[in-house]
């Protein structure tokens, strides 16, 4: 059958990849996942309101599980005015010629599964491009290229996303030369962020991140400052008179430094679980970080003579 009418008889079903989605996480440069012409949902407090890693998916395009026959048949059926407008030299004999493969398919066991890409990858609309709009499969079976559920454990670890950590400091506007810097995080909020990406009926796979630990990078090296990192999930706050695990020491002032400060980083790490071990993947953490200007003085004494 010649490809062209095939594809333009799909036209209002699929020809134009810009149709329905579902929504990982894209802000700005940064994307998780963007679907498109895609029945995959995404569901979960990790699928916004955070930041991704730039975790990218192997694959940008797929085939989809899509209608049975009865299903397709009518689409197609329906888009006769657009058909031949797309074909203006076609006749009813190749229009129908060209509904004839949907109604074979009548009363047959499977169902047709049709094509979606990930937009958040450059390459995922031209991999769209090079496949079938259409493509019978029977049932408990895969085609080539055909959606798994590893691949949909993937999408939802791809539009998984964290908090970005919002870092207090005791002191917070200038520390001083053997004063120990109290580190911490502010409004922490949910410490468990889940996503489930789902093709409703047919299969779903949920991805969990919990906040463990905070790193923390003193911006010098260890001769200038000294880094305690017994802080748990979420720092320690300042506590008059307690035992200071969760900060930094500086040793030397940060007048020698660039623009007169130390630049602090407190990255957050969130180990990441498959739920249900649907899938043996094992995912490095999801890890996140965020910067403060740590001005760091000499304490001036004055000695006097009896």
């Amino acid at each position: 059958m010649n490809r062209l009418l095939s594809v333009a008889a799909a036209g209002l079903l699929l020809l134009d990849p810009g149709g329905p989605r579902g929504d990982g996480f894209q802000d700005g440069r940064t994307a998780g996942v963007r679907l498109e012409n895609s029945k995959i949902v995404i569901t979960g407090n990790g699928a916004k309101g955070g930041k991704a890693d730039g975790y990218q998916l192997k694959r940008p395009c797929w085939y989809e599980p899509g209608p049975d026959a009865s299903q397709m048949l009518r689409t197609q059926e329906e888009v006769r005015a657009y058909w031949f407008r797309m074909n203006p030299d076609g006749t009813e004999e190749q229009f129908q010629a060209f509904l004839k493969q949907f109604k074979d398919k009548i009363g047959k066991p499977g169902r047709w599964w049709t094509p979606a890409y990930n937009e958040a990858d450059a390459r995922g609309r031209a991999c769209w491009g090079g496949l079938d709009q259409f493509v019978w499969v029977p049932p408990g079976t895969t085609p080539p290229a055909g959606i798994t559920l590893a691949e949909l454990v993937e999408i939802a670890r791809a539009a998984l996303t964290v908090p970005e950590p919002k870092v207090k400091l005791n002191p917070d506007v200038k520390s001083y030369v053997n004063l120990p810097t109290w580190v911490w995080l502010e409004g922490v909020g949910e410490t468990t962020r889940s996503v489930t990406a789902s093709i409703p009926g047919i299969m779903s796979a949920t991805v969990t991140a919990s906040l463990e630990d905070i790193k923390i990078d003193a911006g010098t090296s260890s001769d200038r400052a000294e880094v305690r990192e017994e802080c748990g999930a979420s720092g320690r706050p300042y506590q008059r008179g307690g035992e200071f695990t969760c900060g930094v020491r500086y040793l030397r002032a940060s007048i020698d430094q660039p623009r007169e400060v130390y630049v602090l980083t407190v990255t957050t790490v969130w180990p990441v679980e498959v739920e249900d071990d649907v899938v043996p993947f094992a995912y490095d953490p999801v890890e996140v970080g965020a910067t403060r200007d740590v001005p760091v003085g000499e304490v001036q004494s004055t000695v006097r003579r009896p």
